[in-house]
């Protein structure tokens, strides 16, 4: 029988050990991404007080596409930059959740960029 590693569990580990060395404050918040199979969140988060500044994910209304692909990751990127500069925040610290920075992370993180965060 052959035992198939199980790749949610690796990533939510990766996720932990990042997580031990990247916290957010209110200076510079953290900025988290998740992303599922058809659908992907950003949130900015002050870990010091524990709690969400801002969020925008490919569910929300404004939102038109998809978030399972690469353009709507660049969309939900633009978005979140764009609440960010609404609520004053400029730079920040990118987690990426434990997935690797490549296809939908990639750009969404690129789309946060354009939009005028830093990190």
């Amino acid at each position: 029988m052959v035992n198939k590693a199980d790749s949610n569990k690796a990533r939510l580990h990766r996720h932990t050990r990042v997580r031990g060395k990247i916290t957010g404050t209110a200076a510079c918040p953290r900025l988290d991404v998740f992303r599922s199979a058809k659908n992907i969140y950003a949130q900015i988060i002050d870990d010091e007080k524990g709690v969400t500044l801002t969020a925008a994910s490919s569910l929300d209304k404004e939102f038109a596409g998809n978030g399972g692909n690469k353009e709507g990751a660049r969309k939900v990127g633009e978005m979140i930059a764009k609440r960010a500069a609404e609520k004053g925040i400029q730079q920040v610290v990118f987690d990426r959740g434990g997935y690797i920075y490549h296809g939908r992370v990639q750009e969404l993180a690129e789309g946060a960029r354009k939009g005028g965060l830093k990190f």
